[in-house]
């Protein structure tokens, strides 16, 4: 019998998995829980330094995800997701487990017989916000309206997250900081006010 390959999607995967994941993709099991604790922990460049979920080893909590059984093998299927998550979709960038061992570098795991599949992948990169609190989170979630593409910015990326069922031990207070700081009642009047001013 073929080896059955997945990934575990618990972040942006959940909303927008882009187009060689769903090419790869042949069945969906939903309502995984991380074998591991996430948090808004990490500052993403490719969204204006917003916070993005990532495994942590304080902290965090275990969140709801989805695997996307795969019709490639392991390798292809590690390739697939590293470039996702450099966002080099499409592109022939594959990974090196010698260049990832380095600090910042995008690491692909694998859990062996989770969930009834053989091999899945997920991907592991180093939390970097410091302090990790709610006001530094919706700080850097409003900055990056102003810095990154539309929809790729860390108020967006928190309302998928809520959109998702996502719930970290920071999120709520994350969610009420950005309202404080933007003045607003709810996460898209915030997105949208930020938004305007930067594109005045």
């Amino acid at each position: 019998m073929s080896t059955t390959v997945g990934i575990l999607a618990y972040g942006s995967l959940l909303s927008d998995p882009d187009v060689e994941i769903k090419n790869a993709r042949v069945d969906t099991i939903r309502k995984v829980e991380t074998p591991f604790h996430v948090e808004f922990a990490r500052k993403s460049r490719e969204r204006g330094n917003a916070p993005t979920l990532v495994p942590v080893r304080d902290g965090g909590a275990t969140v709801a995800g989805s695997i996307y059984v795969f019709n490639v093998p392991e390798d292809e299927g590690t390739h697939i997701l590293y470039r996702r998550e450099i966002n080099q979709v499409g592109g022939e960038k594959r990974y090196d487990p010698v260049a990832a061992t380095k600090p910042g570098f995008v690491k692909v795991r694998r859990r062996f017989g989770f969930r009834g599949v053989d091999v899945v992948l997920y991907t592991e990169i180093e939390a970097d916000i410091n302090p990790l609190t709610a006001k530094t989170l919706a700080r850097l979630a409003i900055r990056s309206v102003a810095r990154a593409d539309e929809g790729r910015d860390g108020i967006s990326y928190l309302i998928d997250a809520k959109r998702n069922g996502i719930e970290t031990p920071l999120a709520d207070g994350y969610e009420a900081e950005i309202l404080r700081q933007s003045g607003c009642a709810s996460l898209g009047e915030s997105l949208r006010k930020h938004w305007d001013a930067a594109n005045r």
